[in-house]
């Protein structure tokens, strides 16, 4: 009697193991490939979040009139200083008595940036939409809209 294996048993341990192994490396790149998208919609949620509170409380923070161009927003602050909020090439801008800062990463991109100014106290519609731009097709995306009106009161 001979003890061992025979061809046939051995090229049905191979198979077996590969499809083990592949499906093994399958759901461990897909975990990446998700863990990568994750973490970027996260900096995306953080990177317009804190767009969207530095622009509502300079804002609302604002003196005298505020002056809309399509999308950008100019208004002079309580210590004389005159601030742009404006969409540049691929991100949003801010420029303080004419120093120009990013307010977004350029690990993102602004597809648009839309203000609008309405009524007697002056309320400061603000919609936003940006998309990462690191992920191929995969690219997360978040649009958001806020409005702020200023903590002056006006009465006509």
């Amino acid at each position: 009697m001979n003890k061992g294996f025979t061809l046939v048993e051995m090229l049905v341990v191979a198979l077996i193991f590969s499809i083990v192994i592949g499906a093994a490396t399958s759901v461990f790149a897909n975990t990446l490939k998700l863990q990568r998208y994750n973490l970027n919609q996260q900096q995306l949620v953080n990177q317009t979040s804190y767009a969207m509170d530095y622009m509502s409380r300079a804002l609302r923070m604002a003196r005298g009139n505020y002056t809309v161009n399509g999308s950008s927003i100019q208004f002079q602050t309580y210590h004389g200083q005159t601030w742009r909020f404006y969409l540049g090439s691929d991100t949003l801008k801010i420029n303080q008595d004419g120093v120009i800062y990013d307010l977004t990463s350029n690990d993102f991109k602004v597809n648009s940036f839309n203000v609008s100014v309405s009524g007697v106290q002056p309320m400061v519609t603000i919609d936003l939409e940006i998309e990462g731009k690191v992920l191929g097709n995969d690219k997360p995306k978040i649009r958001i809209q806020t409005a702020v009106s200023r903590r002056q009161i006006i009465i006509p």
